[in-house]
């Protein structure tokens, strides 16, 4: 089990993408939250199995349809195991 923080540029608001990573994460049964970020920015903190939070990264370079993601930057931090589900964070 691994926890990443996840940053990613681009046309990344606007395009559905906290839904698109919600949806996702949760079908992963990965557990976090994501939420918008000044400057076209989009951040994820999320805990789980390595190789599903793999395929969730691999899946945000993509993104929504209407989404360009230009940057990814991922901090691997120590898994804590206190995060409860996966949700869209607003602040």
């Amino acid at each position: 089990m691994i926890r990443c923080h996840i940053f990613l540029t681009g046309i990344v608001q606007g395009v559905l993408f906290r839904r698109f990573v919600y949806r996702k994460a949760n079908h992963l049964d990965l557990k976090g939250w994501v939420r918008n970020k000044d400057h076209n920015q989009v951040e994820i903190l999320v805990e789980g199995e390595e190789r599903k939070i793999n395929e969730l990264i691999s899946l945000c370079r993509q993104g929504p349809s209407n989404a360009e993601v230009k940057d990814i930057k991922i901090e691997k931090e120590i898994y804590r195991g206190d995060l409860n589900g996966f949700g869209i964070a607003y602040s």
